[in-house]
């Protein structure tokens, strides 16, 4: 069949964009308050509130007052949040990963208070162990295979404690097929897994590093997490997590990284998240806090790039006030 490509002044996409009506009916991309993560930080104690420098809005809270963040955020609509915690103390392996610190009490009393919520927690050890590294370091380097072990037992720890799914962080080869195994053999097959699947050595970390105290003492994290020159790469990180029982696949950072998003969206066929990370959030929050850009606008653009990318669900600082514009409009 013969077709005709209309040129001007046939064709005028400008029709189009005429009123907010025809705006609103061919929009392509819709960001949905649905789509949205909140992520927190978890301290010991009762009653603790601790602002985070780098981060104006964001603070870490003791787990009675996480309860009250996450009943107010899923009556306002949020669906899930991620948990990361601090620990009370420190040591080489982490120990308080898995024992029953702020994530653990957390999850029980947001479980009984907003049973609907989804309950995300993060799978590392950086945060607990002294030297900030995300597994057990030997001689200069992470021990890849020692580390598995005990980030099964952080994530079996979640799952008793409530959680509804389990993100592991570390960039460790074969930590999706360690955990997913350590669930099955627990009764918690229903318990979903969240890969970091695609975690770039990215300078983007840095108020993050801040909020969780989580900086390493020494060397850095290029030896497990990516190039951030590499998207191929991306694709065989994606596909083992897959291969090894990944339920979701994220992309973390977000914002920079919108094409390896898309690369993921389009070889992929599971739900995909990108986190919209901490220096992300601050160079917003800095230049809104100037006058330089109007916050609002720019937040929702921002994530509604992330979802017209292939994010299925975004994981944001933002999330909580982009609730509030989004129901709004």
């Amino acid at each position: 069949m013969l077709t005709m490509k209309a040129s001007f002044p046939v064709a005028r996409p400008r029709r189009l964009r005429r009123n907010n009506s025809i705006r609103d009916l061919v929009r392509e991309t819709a960001l949905r308050v649905e789509d949205l993560v909140y992520p927190l930080f978890v301290i010991p104690g009762i009653q603790q509130r601790e602002t985070v420098a780098f981060m104006p809005g964001v603070e870490r809270l003791s787990p009675d007052l996480a309860v009250e963040l996450c009943v107010g955020a899923w009556r306002s609509g949020v669906k899930a949040v991620l948990l990361f915690g601090l620990p009370e103390h420190k040591d080489p392996q982490g120990r308080s990963a898995w024992e029953d610190g702020p994530v653990q009490q957390a999850l029980r009393l947001i479980r009984q208070a907003a049973p609907g919520l989804m309950l995300i927690t993060d799978v590392c050890l950086c945060q607990y162990a002294e030297h900030g590294h995300c597994g057990v370091l030997c001689g200069d380097g992470v021990d890849n295979d020692r580390t598995l072990a005990l980030l099964a037992k952080v994530a079996l720890s979640h799952a008793r404690a409530g959680a509804d799914v389990v993100a592991p962080a570390a960039m460790m080869d074969g930590q999706v097929a360690a955990i997913r195994r350590a669930l099955d053999a627990d009764g918690f097959q229903h318990v979903s897994v969240m890969s970091y699947a695609v975690k770039y050595a990215s300078a983007f970390y840095g108020p993050f590093r801040d909020a969780a105290n989580s900086a390493p003492a020494g060397g850095d994290r290029k030896h497990y997490q990516m190039d951030p020159a590499n998207l191929r790469e991306a694709m065989r990180e994606a596909e083992l997590d897959a291969a090894e029982g990944a339920d979701f696949l994220m992309v973390k950072p977000a914002m920079v990284y919108l094409d390896v998003l898309r690369k993921l969206r389009d070889r992929f066929d599971l739900p995909m998240a990108a986190y919209n990370v901490s220096g992300e959030y601050a160079m917003v929050k800095a230049a809104a806090a100037n006058g330089w850009i109007d916050e609002r606008s720019v937040v929702l653009e921002t994530l509604l790039s992330m979802k017209r990318a292939g994010a299925d669900m975004i994981i944001s600082y933002h999330a909580l006030d982009a609730t509030r514009w989004l129901q709004e409009t």
